[in-house]
């Protein structure tokens, strides 16, 4: 466990997702890891990979996708969205691609989920899918199950 404590209170889950995307945007590993609730429960899955649980290995496996110095180009829309006292889970369409090519965005699917504690929201699962390409066409059909 990090030994800092954070000093970014997030004071809704709506704060703490806009951080989270600012920060992925900027490639800014502290300001995305403040996010983060620091607890060997947390979750991350990136789009292909496997479960990543625990902050530190979270922390390592973010490093990783900012140490090549590419920034990514990050657009998210709330697609759905459950809130209580304590907990909101996040429905959000993705679109990442590179700031030096525009033109390659893949479409990505991701949930996440904070918790509310004496520092307030804090992103407890970031899981992310690939979606299907046409995720962000006005004319896709859509499924329902």
């Amino acid at each position: 466990m990090p030994t800092t404590l954070k000093k970014t209170i997030f004071a809704s889950p709506q704060d703490a997702e806009a951080a989270f995307y600012e920060a992925l945007s900027r490639g800014d590993l502290e300001a995305l890891m403040a996010v983060w609730a620091e607890d060997e429960e947390t979750v991350c899955i990136h789009p292909g990979s496997g479960r990543i649980s625990g902050y530190a290995a979270i922390r390592d496996a973010w490093a990783q996708v900012f140490s090549n110095g590419q920034r990514l180009n990050v657009r998210h829309t709330l697609q759905s969205h459950h809130h209580d006292p304590l907990t909101a889970v996040h429905s959000v369409l993705e679109e990442i691609g590179l700031h030096n090519d525009p033109s390659q965005r893949a479409p990505v699917i991701a949930t996440n989920v904070y918790v509310r504690g004496a520092l307030g929201w804090r992103m407890i699962v970031h899981h992310a899918s690939p979606a299907p390409p046409d995720t962000f066409s006005t004319d896709a059909p859509q499924v329902l199950h």
